[in-house]
């Protein structure tokens, strides 16, 4: 493989990375690509110059075109960005998961989002709330893609609908893959009252509930409860999940698989450097 698509590759990852979560450090480009900083400076200083993005000190930035009409990056304030690279991995493992044209749901956040690098080379049908989630697939992927009715929420980027008689009430999956803000004894927490409402009616459009937590997100916390621990058939985790809290787990059932980081850690985008049309 030649350094020029290696470039490419690096570029097309850190075009995500900023669709995704609006600012990028190099850092966090350097744990997830597995290049030096100085490789990823000259990689942001070259995507600047072309304006595709923001260089900013110590990273880059979203910028976006105000006359365009077309798709457009969505700025993502997902927090916690330190564990991207174990989301990441997470990701990957939650898509090796899925068998050529099954119907799965994927719920939108911050560690679903990783799972669209792997979900560009599959066939799938996929059913997502998720904005960033639909427009990616949309520009990079042959999957059959879905989205619920509703209203558009611009702070989450998600579309949620009151009613039952949307996309998602004739819609049957074998898989819903959701992330959380915590798991705890209790089961899956949330804190928006919408959120609830919306994830509940996925839920009950599928065989299979499989989680997709970053090790921190057993310390979290959260007021309501989305659903009981014995409603959640897999757990994804990394490797920095105490044995508490596995133990927790598997005396509920519930199949836990731990990942490592390193895979995700120099990982690169399976296509080439291709900007989703409207990208500064």
């Amino acid at each position: 493989m030649t350094e020029t698509v290696h470039k490419r590759k690096r570029f097309q990852i850190i075009l995500d990375s900023v669709a995704s979560r609006g600012v990028v450090t190099v850092q966090e480009l350097v744990q997830e690509l597995g290049a030096s900083s100085a490789t990823i400076r000259r990689d942001i200083k070259e995507i600047a110059d072309q304006g595709h993005l923001q260089k900013v000190h110590g990273g880059a930035e979203a910028k976006v075109k105000a006359e365009s009409a077309s798709f457009r990056p969505y700025s993502l304030d997902y927090g916690d960005s330190a564990n991207q690279a174990a989301k990441r991995a997470i990701a990957d493992y939650a898509v090796s998961m899925c068998k050529d044209d099954e119907s799965i749901i994927i719920n939108g956040g911050s560690t679903t989002y990783q799972m669209v690098h792997a979900l560009e080379s599959r066939t799938l049908q996929v059913l997502t709330n998720s904005l960033p989630i639909a427009a990616h697939l949309f520009e990079h992927s042959d999957v059959r893609l879905q989205v619920p009715g509703g209203e558009v929420y611009r702070d989450q980027h998600i579309i949620l609908s009151p009613f039952d008689n949307d996309t998602i009430n004739n819609y049957s999956a074998s898989k819903l893959f959701m992330g959380a803000r915590c798991l705890s004894p209790s089961g899956l927490l949330e804190t928006d009252p919408r959120l609830i409402q919306a994830e509940q009616k996925m839920l009950s459009k599928a065989e299979r509930l499989i989680v997709m937590v970053d090790s921190s997100k057993f310390e979290g916390s959260g007021s309501l409860i989305l659903c009981e621990l014995s409603r959640i058939n897999t757990v994804i985790t990394d490797s920095g999940m105490s044995a508490e809290h596995k133990d927790m787990l598997e005396t509920a059932g519930i199949s836990v698989v731990t990942v490592t980081t390193e895979k995700a850690s120099k990982a690169e985008a399976v296509t080439d450097f291709v900007p989703i049309r409207g990208r500064a």
